[in-house]
């Protein structure tokens, strides 16, 4: 059975050190998980150390562990950044989850021409904390050694400048779109032979760009597309903005090796 991970940052250099988990993280493993001195822990930072221990004392609030070994794990490849059109609130939650718990490697909100919600003033900064609580939560249900980064609201010019590093930089920029007529893995092929890489999972980097409710409007195709990016149909079936990133993340772990590592045991 795997361990539960919490989230220390920063992990010690050494093994053999005592660390104390406290703060959110201590009141989750000692009042919520209910820890026991000699259960076996995982420590993570979020950024690829793992710290693999032992729970010596417990009290409220706090559990002290016993670092026996110390681990740096390689991050998934290639990077997958999501560009998330701004979901209606009471699915904004369930969309980073679940694209946490996908192994989505960088979040970026973005206001949408059809965006329903929208994030005003200091709006876009509370609401980016929040996505970004969500993403630890989710990353730690899911025992991932990285935590997802959210970065600040973006707007539509703002998304076409990433798809022009990601392009320049031999990564594959998509657009999910109803109206697209090239599958996914055709796709994803064409865009690896474009950047000159013998194949899908050589690729550095995925930008995958999902639209609000309404969808990636005219315009906004246009923009992107002259930015670099491939509209791309995922399926026969219209999904969600919740869960087609999910969706998406999954299927490129079967099109790339993302997903040939094994599961982060004790």
């Amino acid at each position: 059975m795997a361990a539960t991970v919490f989230y220390l940052d920063p992990l010690p250099q050494a093994a053999g050190t005592r660390v104390v988990l406290d703060g959110p993280e201590g009141h989750h493993a000692a009042d919520v998980r209910r820890v026991r001195p000699g259960e076996n822990i995982v420590l993570a930072d979020g950024k690829g150390r793992v710290g693999w221990g032992e729970a010596e004392t417990v009290a409220k609030g706090t559990v002290s562990v016993r670092i026996h070994r110390l681990d740096t794990l390689p991050a998934s490849s290639p990077r997958v950044t999501v560009v998330q059109g701004l979901p209606k609130s009471d699915r904004a939650e369930l969309a980073v989850e679940l694209m946490t718990e996908a192994g989505a490697d960088r979040i970026i909100p973005w206001e949408a021409a059809r965006c329903v919600s929208r994030w005003q003033g200091p709006k876009a900064a509370k609401n980016a904390a929040r996505w970004q609580r969500v993403a630890v939560s989710a990353a730690k249900q899911s025992r991932r050694p990285f935590i997802p980064e959210v970065s600040e609201l973006a707007v539509t010019r703002d998304v076409a400048a990433a798809i022009r590093v990601c392009a320049n930089a031999g990564g594959i920029p998509i657009i999910l779109h109803e109206d697209a007529t090239l599958p996914l893995a055709a796709a994803f092929d064409q865009g690896a032979a474009a950047s000159n890489t013998t194949a899908a999972a050589d690729t550095p980097e995925v930008l995958l760009v999902v639209g609000p409710e309404g969808g990636v409007s005219p315009s906004e195709t246009e923009i992107f597309t002259a930015a670099g990016a491939v509209p791309v149909r995922l399926g026969p079936t219209v999904l969600r903005t919740s869960t087609a990133a999910a969706v998406t993340l999954g299927a490129l772990g079967v099109l790339t090796s993302r997903w040939d590592s094994p599961p982060m045991r004790y």
